[in-house]
Order: structure tokens, then sequence, then C-alpha cells
């Protein structure tokens, strides 16, 4: 993989060497206050787990729960301010970010979904909220950040996947300088999850949190069509990550294409360990047939080593394969799962904003701790309308729903069979 990366990257500046641009993004640079920008991201979730098998949120007893499902619903809100970058050979910046929620409903025996931290009392908490701020410079197309910020690196990428996303603290350097080829080389000691408001909040019950993660990465626009990417992460004390992308798309007619994506990753331990014993390979390869408002799509999975794939302290997004989808990533030890999906949007026939999508996955072949194969499936429906004019331009509805099962020995593993669903309904305003 090492070999692979460097290889790449030495192809992308070989080929790249001619294509410098005349004009760099700062020599373009309009100012602080003149390139600024404030906008405002308010989000309603509501979310509804039912466990089929009578797992719950509260245990009375060795094997008796309060209730079978878990119930929440709240609302954020999500500040952002941008400025421009100063004018000169070096110009300066400046990103802030306010956040908070509400709870409007989940109590004890109910919640537990992820939306709201817990208090002393081990209610969910009615409200809550935090900041952060970063400085970035930029020279010519190369942009350096640090301070709070979010990240969407395939090796470490911060979740917004419930009402607040996470939020990590460090450096990242961004170069753009070669035509096609974007670098990225980063260092982060905090990672605050989506319900806690402290700066390091990601940790579990035996583990610190985030120490460090150094992360590097190249992506390289061969062709219109085709684009390519690596990169790798030492997280300290937890493991070593190498990934690597290809996605080409082959164009068919004006409204048919077919698009390839490959995506890889190799986590091993290091140091503490503090995750346990890690060995793992993950890839996944998916084809996407386009016609018209319709998408079919395809896709394989393969997780083979000695154990199953982990993420988390690098951030809760960071699983960049076909079958990570609402509930499992269907990632197990040594699993082989396969996806079938449809994609449509009703633009064509006449009603823009409004999308539909159902996918069903299925893995086998799991590796448990009963020393029995472990089997899972998932099916997944959601539709999603977008306001396309109107004072509530780009106001958009959300419905997601999943229905997941797994047999005995994977149940005890990772998680009980349960239907899952969430209703979404977000606004974002451009205030300026």
């Amino acid at each position: 993989m090492r070999v692979m990366k460097w290889s790449m990257i030495a192809l992308a500046v070989a080929a790249g060497t001619s294509q410098f641009a005349m004009a760099s993004s700062q020599d373009d640079a309009k100012g602080f206050l003149e390139d600024q920008s404030l906008n405002l991201k308010t989000r309603m979730e509501y979310m509804n787990r039912d466990f089929r098998n009578g797992a719950g949120n509260i245990q009375t007893g060795p094997t008796t729960y309060k209730s079978g499902y878990r119930q929440d619903t709240g609302i954020s809100q999500l500040l952002t301010y941008e400025s421009g970058f100063t004018q000169g050979t070096i110009g300066f910046g400046l990103d802030a970010m306010a956040m908070g929620t509400v709870k409007l409903d989940g109590g004890e025996g109910r919640s537990g979904n992820g939306l709201f931290a817990r208090d002393s009392d081990n209610e969910p908490e009615k409200s809550q909220g935090k900041t952060g701020a970063a400085v970035k410079f930029r020279l010519s197309d190369t942009t350096l950040k640090y301070g709070r910020q979010f990240v969407a690196s395939p090796v470490f990428a911060t979740d917004d996947s419930r009402l607040l996303p996470e939020v990590a603290e460090g450096t990242l350097i961004t170069s753009k300088e070669i035509k096609g080829l974007e670098l990225t080389a980063g260092r982060f000691t905090a990672l605050s999850s989506q319900t806690g408001m402290g700066k390091d909040s990601i940790n579990g019950k035996h583990t610190p949190g985030l120490t460090s993660a150094d992360i590097a990465g190249a992506t390289y626009q061969f062709t219109d069509n085709f684009v390519a990417g690596v990169a790798a992460s030492d997280v300290d004390d937890y493991f070593k990550k190498q990934y690597i992308n290809a996605n080409y798309t082959f164009p068919i007619a004006d409204d048919q294409s077919l698009n390839i994506d490959f995506n890889g990753y190799r986590t091993k331990d290091q140091g503490q360990a503090l995750y346990g014993k890690l060995d793992n390979k993950l890839w996944s390869l998916a084809a996407a047939y386009s016609i018209g408002a319709h998408k079919f799509t395809i896709a394989h999975q393969r997780s083979t080593g000695d154990t199953n794939y982990l993420y988390g302290v690098d951030g809760n997004s960071t699983i960049f394969v076909a079958n990570s989808i609402q509930i499992s990533d269907f990632i197990g030890r040594d699993e082989r799962s396969w996806q079938a999906r449809y994609d449509l949007n009703m633009k064509t026939y006449g009603v823009p904003g409004l999308s539909f999508m159902a996918r069903y996955v299925k893995g086998d072949n799991i590796k448990t701790t009963a020393d029995t194969e472990g089997k899972e499936n998932e099916f997944n429906f959601e539709t999603k309308y977008v306001l396309q004019e109107g004072p509530a331009k780009d106001l958009s509805f959300r419905l997601r729903s999943a229905i997941y099962r797994a047999n005995g020995a994977y149940n005890a593993d990772y998680t009980a069979d349960n239907n899952d669903v969430r209703v979404i309904v977000e606004y974002p305003l451009h205030i300026l």
C-alpha cells in the first residue's frame, strides 16, 4: 500500500508539472470582510429504534428491559461564519461556529439514540451548546487551518448523522498547487462527539479518547471521468490505517452512464492498542448504471483478517465503503456482503426536488465469538423533498427507514434486531 501511495503521488506530480495555474487563489483574494459568509442551518430530527427482541435502554434485570424501543426528538441550530482572506502574499482569515440543541421528546426508558447527552440523573439533557473557531492562512493555492473544524478525510472524518456534528481540533493543510492534484496533511489532538460539549469527548468505557491523529492524503483527477486517491493515518496508541480509492465513469449516452467505485482500507493496531488487537483489510466495489431519472447500483464488500474493521476515535464517519448504510456497516470479521440499490429522481417526471431510494444488503460468513457463522441483512427506504423556490427555498423533508435483522450468533456480537425510523426536517439559511 505504501508503494502504491507514493507511486501515485509521483505520477500525479509528473503529470501536473506543466499544469501550474497562471494565477493562484490568493492572487484573487477579495478581502477579510468582502468575501465573508454567515449561514444558519436548523435541523429537526425524530428518531425511533424499535428493538424486536425486547432489548431497550434501561435494564431492570439480568435479561429484562424497561422498554423495547428508543425514541428521541430534538431541534438543533448550527451557525457557521467564514471570513474571506486578506489580500497580499499570505492571506489571513477566521472561521467560527456556534451550535446548540433543544430536546423536544425523549425520557427515561425511551432515549438512547445518540441525539442527546445524559445528565447526572441519567436523563437526556434538555439543552446543550458549544462553540469553536479556527484561524486560516493561505499562500498561493495552499491553505493552513488551525482550530476547531469539520473534517472529511477517508481516514479521519467527523460525523453529522444526528442533531449536531462532531468537531475536531487541530491543523489541516490543503494544497492545490498543481492542476488536478489535491494534497492534504493534518494533525488532530481532540475530537468532540455529537452529544459531547467538551473539546475531547470521543472515548469509551476503557479508552481515554483521542490524543493525536496524523493524516495525509492525495487525490488526482486523471481525466474528466477518472479520479483516484490515497490516504493514511496514524492514531496514537490505537491503530494505523491506509486507504485507496478509484472512481471511473463510463459515459454511454447523453442520459446514460456507468460508474465504477472501488474503496479499500488496511488497519493495524499499534502502541497500547486501546481498541484491542486489530488486523483487518476491508474493500468494496460498486457499479452504478444511470439512465434518465433511474440509477441501479450493485456492490460487493469484503472484510478479511484476524479482526473486524474498527473506527470511532478517528471520527464516526471514517468508513468510506459501499455497504456502510443506515444501521450496519457490514464490517464483521471475514464478512462478505452484497448490495442492490435503486434511486429515482422525480425531476424528470416534473417534480424537481423529490427523490426516492431503496436498497438491500445481505452479509454472511462472519466469524463470531460463539465460533458459528454470523449473518445479517438490512433493508433501507428513503424519500426526500427539497423546496425549489419561494421564501422557504431549500427547506427539506426527509424520511429514512431501516429494517435490520441478524442471526443469534451475530446479535450477541453486534446489535439486536431493530426497525429504525427517522424524520429529518432541515432549513439552511444564507445570512451573509
